[in-house]
This record gives structure tokens, C-alpha cells and sequence, in this order.
């Protein structure tokens, strides 16, 4: 994949939002970011009809401004609406699975230690989703933050994969993260909860 592609990588989900999720990816698209994941999942999240019927809906945004659309682990939901990729986590679908049903789709894997990183099939996944880099309260079940020195470690041992860094990163500390070798960074709630998104892309 292109490694430019996971720069300004917007994640979101109706439960993130106090406004209709449609405008919120508008204005994200409009203002910058490179990649959207769609992560209908935690308490207040949509479920059945509701939940396909949105993903329907900001996948053809994402297709009307050419923006790759990848789905949050629900393998059923990914050929549904004919998406690009599909991230997953540690204890989701497992990635020998995944690319045996989707050969040509983009895979994200998410890795927050040593053990998961010895223990993941690399050469089946297209970048790896690392963090929490720091606090995050929009995953309910988050791991303790490994900072930037994760994404260091990762990018000493592999320094062609790319790298997206995850979890509680905002405006105010995206570079430190970029700095410390990730291709880009991973944005919820700086994005949905932002009284200016285009301000807040801006700056990342």
C-alpha cells in the first residue's frame, strides 16, 4: 500500500459523534485526512439495518471523494459494502483468515507489545495500527499507552512496514509520533469532537 495513504488516518463511528457522522466525514475529507475507518462499536453504537445502512452511507462518500474506506473487524460487514480494507485486533478474525477471504484487500493488524509482535503474521498484513501510544477514553477497553518508544522499537525491526500510530493522539502531539517513525497517525475524537475540523487536520 501506499504509506502516504495512512498520514491523516480518521477512525469514527456514530458513537463518537454529537452531530450526523455523514457531515462530520465531509468536512474531515474536506479538510485533509488520507484514509477513513469505519468502527461502529462501543456502548451507544448502531447495530443490524442501522449500523449497514450508515456504513453504506460514508462508504459512498469515501468513494465519491476517492478516500479508502476500511471497516473495523466485521468481516460479514467488509464484503457488504465492497470495502477497501479491514483492520483488525488481537482478538478479532485472525489475519491468516482474513487474507484467505480477501486476497486483494488492505489489512490492518493492531500491536501494542513485544509478544504480539513476535507472534503476528507480518507478510499477510499491509501496515500495522500501534498504540495506544498515549491515554485514550474512546476505546472503553484500551491497553495501558506504550508511547512513542513503541513505535521506535517497530520501526527499528521493520523499517519498510508501515506504520500507523494509535490512541489518544490529538493535534498537540501528532509530530511526536511522526517523529518517532510512524507514517501517520490515527485521529477519532480530536476529529468528531473538533469545534473546527479543518483547523484540527490542519494541524496534524
Amino acid at each position: 500500500m501506499k504509506r502516504e495513504l495512512l498520514r491523516k488516518y480518521f477512525i469514527m463511528g456514530s458513537q463518537n459523534c454529537d452531530r450526523d457522522p455523514r457531515e462530520i466525514l465531509i468536512d474531515a475529507i474536506k479538510s485533509g485526512i488520507t484514509i477513513f475507518q469505519y468502527r461502529e462499536k462501543g456502548e451507544g453504537a448502531l447495530v443490524g439495518e442501522e449500523k449497514v445502512k450508515l456504513g453504506h452511507d460514508l462508504r459512498e462518500i469515501c468513494r465519491r471523494h476517492q478516500i479508502p474506506f476500511i471497516i473495523n473487524d466485521d468481516v460479514e460487514l467488509a464484503e457488504t459494502l465492497n470495502v477497501d480494507g479491514i483492520h483488525v485486533g488481537q482478538d478479532d478474525e485472525s489475519v491468516d483468515l482474513v487474507r484467505k477471504r480477501y486476497p486483494d484487500k488492505m489489512i490492518g493488524l493492531s500491536i501494542s507489545n513485544e509478544s504480539e509482535l513476535e507472534s503476528s503474521r507480518l507478510e499477510l498484513i499491509d501496515y500495522i495500527g500501534a498504540g495506544p501510544v498515549f491515554d485514550t477514553g474512546t476505546k472503553e477497553d484500551a491497553k495501558k499507552p506504550v508511547g512513542v518508544k513503541w513505535i521506535q522499537h517497530i520501526r527499528d525491526q521493520y523499517p519498510d512496514l508501515p506504520i500507523v500510530g494509535i490512541g489518544g493522539i490529538n493535534d498537540t502531539n501528532a509530530q511526536q509520533v511522526i517523529q518517532a517513525g510512524a507514517d501517520g497517525v490515527a485521529i477519532i475524537s480530536a476529529i468528531t469532537q473538533s469545534p473546527d475540523i479543518y483547523a484540527t487536520v490542519q494541524r496534524l
